[in-house]
This record gives C-alpha cells, structure tokens and sequence, in this order.
C-alpha cells in the first residue's frame, strides 16, 4: 500500500480523520462483501461498482450504468 499522507493541520480531531475514513472503507466493503453487495466508488472520475468476492480482497468493478 502507498505511504498515507500526513495531515498538516494541527488541531487533533483533524488529525484523526485520514485513519477513520480507511478504516470505515474497510469496514464497508467488509459489508458490502459478506451482503454480497456493491460499493459505489470514483475512480477515475467515473462511478463504479466494486463487487468482491469472499476469495478476493479488492477488485474493480463496472462502471455505474453501462
């Protein structure tokens, strides 16, 4: 995975949003995986489904509407 990115702005809560936003993606394709759903991301500036499969981490997905 590549290097996060480091918040410069002092104030803690700000600090703590980078974290807590990977970790609720994780948890919502954690979901989205044991509901057999999809997770609607921008990629490329386009929509797209992301569908897993328990066998698999991460994949792409269709673009939304095609």
């Amino acid at each position: 995975m590549s290097k996060q990115p480091v918040s410069r702005l002092q104030d803690d809560d700000m600090q703590a949003v980078q974290p807590a936003l990977l970790r609720a993606a994780r948890r919502a394709r954690e979901i989205a995986r044991q509901t057999g759903t999809a997770v609607v991301v921008v990629r490329d500036g386009k929509l797209v489904e992301e569908r897993q499969s328990a066998s698999e981490q991460a994949s792409p997905g269709q673009p939304v509407g095609s």
